[in-house]
């Protein structure tokens, strides 16, 4: 039964990715390029500075709150085994795909968030919420289509990511003695299960505060290994950047087998890494207390170039400057460990699984907190107690079916839920750049006047109805 739906799939997968999800992120990142003027490039310095700014209000949610939750997310499993597999199933110049995407993701996310934080509902006590959905229903009048958006978020984060993220974790203690692969994946993904549902029981509050201190310390960390063994094995340096750039534009390779080339390898795992496009950091960015919407999206920009940049490269690195040649019986952990075993010894192993248990807990939480706001949407309202419960429970239970699921279902069923959010919301976005444009302009002309921007609707000729900037 679970190689009959897997192989259902595989072909849905096949289908949105040949050539539908790639097409839709390279275009509409071009796109949003050409609009902003290439804001993900002469930007970045502002962002850095509107990163340490404050909330208006004192206890709401901050820019980096937001960043942090959405980088929850982002920052995840994908960023070492994802890495890893594309590599070696791919080919090295899967990597230039994942840095080709991120740079063009950069233009897609500021837009997307920006959208989220013009569009934004506000609670009753003045705090902030909404996403995609609400400027499905805002700007276009298109309920219906807020409704199926939230609908594949919650598939995609609760049901999609998190069994893959689970999966991954428990993969990485293979390679110890005490793992038996008939039990060690049960025990791990019971233990995951209990601690993300005591976790998911506190609420949002809380789970702002837990990422906020374990992304930041857990990247550090994993940057600061990967800075070591570049070091250690400098004079590879020349020789990985060659093969990287050479694998990525052999195009013969390329077009002889699209649906496995490292081009299409690089395009999924790229997105399942840093999300831009899809919906789902708008989600986070519109909790965010701003005073201009431009702010959180320049801030979630950042977090497209942290995510792949910056994470994504480390494991590249640290693999292919390894001396372990990327093969298909490697893809995914065992690539990494083996790496870092042979360049660090004993240490190198433990390491990943260290990491990778943080980064799973991490992006548990992180995807789940985008899953409430899309109940939320769906329902007009905030879910009973009782209704919340039983999900949180449900949630809970994919955790630990996705820690004994496959590797080939648990992958699949993340690249087609993914798939299912870029070819509705990438569409959406493009019919409302303008507003996003033309706040991108006001925000500018503000910082140009030597104000500290305050954005207004009305600025911009906006004619729907804004909870927040009217």
């Amino acid at each position: 039964m679970i190689a009959a739906i897997d192989n259902v799939i595989s072909k849905v997968s096949s289908f949105l990715y040949t050539p539908w999800v790639p097409l839709f992120l390279v275009v509409a990142g071009a796109v949003f390029t050409l609009c902003t003027r290439f804001v993900q490039l002469r930007m970045v310095k502002e962002a850095f500075r509107v990163i340490r700014e404050k909330p208006k209000t004192e206890g709401a949610v901050s820019s980096f709150g937001a960043l942090m939750i959405s980088t929850a997310s982002r920052v995840g499993t994908g960023n070492i085994v994802g890495v890893a597999q594309a590599i070696c199933l791919g080919g090295v110049g899967a990597v230039f795909w994942m840095w080709f995407i991120a740079v063009f993701g950069g233009a897609s996310a500021f837009v997307e968030s920006t959208l989220a934080q013009i569009y934004k509902r506000k609670n009753p006590d003045g705090s902030s919420y909404g996403g995609p959905s609400y400027y499905m229903e805002t700007a276009l009048g298109q309920r219906w289509l807020g409704v199926l958006f939230a609908v594949f978020v919650i598939l995609t984060y609760a049901v999609g990511y998190n069994a893959l993220a689970s999966y991954n974790m428990q993969s990485t203690f293979a390679g110890f003695r005490f793992y038996d692969p008939a039990v060690t994946p049960a025990v791990m993904g019971i233990v995951l299960a209990v601690l993300f549902l005591v976790c998911i029981m506190g609420g949002g509050k809380r789970l702002s505060k837990i990422t906020g201190v374990m992304v930041p310390v857990m990247g550090v960390l994993y940057i600061l290994v990967a800075l070591v063994i570049v070091v250690m094995n400098i004079g590879r340096v020349p020789a990985m950047f060659g093969a990287i750039f050479a694998n990525a534009f052999d195009f013969k390779a390329i077009f002889g087998g699209f649906s496995g080339s490292c081009l299409m390898y690089g395009i999924k795992r790229g997105l399942y890494s840093n999300e831009a496009g899809m919906g789902s950091a708008p989600n986070a960015a519109a909790s965010a207390d701003v005073s201009h919407p431009v702010k959180q999206g320049l801030v979630q920009m950042l977090s497209v170039f942290l995510d792949t940049l910056v994470i994504c490269t480390a494991t590249a690195f640290m693999c292919l400057l390894s001396g372990v040649a990327p093969e298909a019986e490697l893809a995914g952990a065992p690539y990494v460990q083996a790496a870092l075993g042979n360049v660090l010894g004993g240490f190198g192993p433990v390491f990943i699984t260290v990491s990778m248990t943080l980064f799973a807990f991490t992006t548990l939480i992180g995807n789940y907190y985008y899953c409430e706001g899309c109940l939320r949407f769906i329902m007009r309202r905030q879910p009973s107690k009782k209704f919340m419960t039983g999900f949180r429970i449900a949630a809970s239970v994919i955790v630990f079916v996705g820690a004994i699921a496959s590797m080939s279902l648990v992958w699949n069923l993340a690249d087609v839920t993914q798939g299912l959010m870029v070819v509705t919301n990438i569409p959406v976005i493009l019919l409302l750049v303008r507003p996003a444009v033309a706040a991108l302009k006001d925000y500018q002309r503000q910082r140009e006047a030597g104000e500290d921007p305050v954005f207004r609707s009305a600025g911009i000729g906006l004619k729907e109805h804004t909870e927040f900037w009217n």
